[in-house]
């Protein structure tokens, strides 16, 4: 069964980058994607990367604004990186994931994960619009992972989330 977790994209300058998400959300079974003003899509790159999961690049939502792409959602979870002198809830990879299935679940809405840019992540004001930060554990000397590799850890853990005993994947 699908959950409706979508997986935000805001503003990727690289189209590859596109393609590698898609890749990491289809491997682990996250269906839905939504970009944020895209820089180019679509695009022969990101086909290129997506590797076969063109249908998840096909049935992408393009909008203008985060708040078009979140509008629907009961649980908003921002990735980052950096040290924010805000306050936030800070969720670990594992915790927010099985929070994500439990919301999704729970009928109170779609779930979105949202990711920043390449080179910046998401501002301080994009920030805003989530109820808690996603952090992936990483070596504190370099902790900054590439949008692939942070989006495959992170649909990794909601597809184990999800496997709880008794039921099917």
């Amino acid at each position: 069964m699908t959950l409706p977790i979508r997986f935000v994209l805001v503003e990727t300058s690289h189209p590859g980058n596109i393609g590698a998400v898609a890749r990491a959300m289809k491997n682990m079974g996250v269906m839905e994607l939504v970009l944020v003003k895209p820089k180019e899509f679509p695009h022969p790159d990101a086909t290129a990367r997506a590797a076969g999961a063109d249908d998840l690049l096909a049935s992408a939502r393009v909008v203008e604004t985060l708040g078009e792409a979140i509008a629907d959602c009961g649980l908003v979870l921002a990735t980052t990186a950096r040290t924010r002198d805000q306050y936030f809830r800070i969720l670990e990879a594992r915790e927010a994931a099985t929070r994500m299935v439990a919301e999704a679940r729970s009928g109170s809405g779609a779930v979105a994960v949202l990711f920043g840019t390449e080179r910046f992540g998401l501002s301080n004001e994009q920030l805003q619009s989530a109820h808690a930060l996603l952090r992936i554990p990483a070596n504190p000397d370099y902790a900054s992972l590439n949008i692939g590799m942070a989006a495959q850890l992170i649909a990794y853990e909601i597809l184990m989330a999800q496997n709880e005993p008794g039921q099917q994947l």
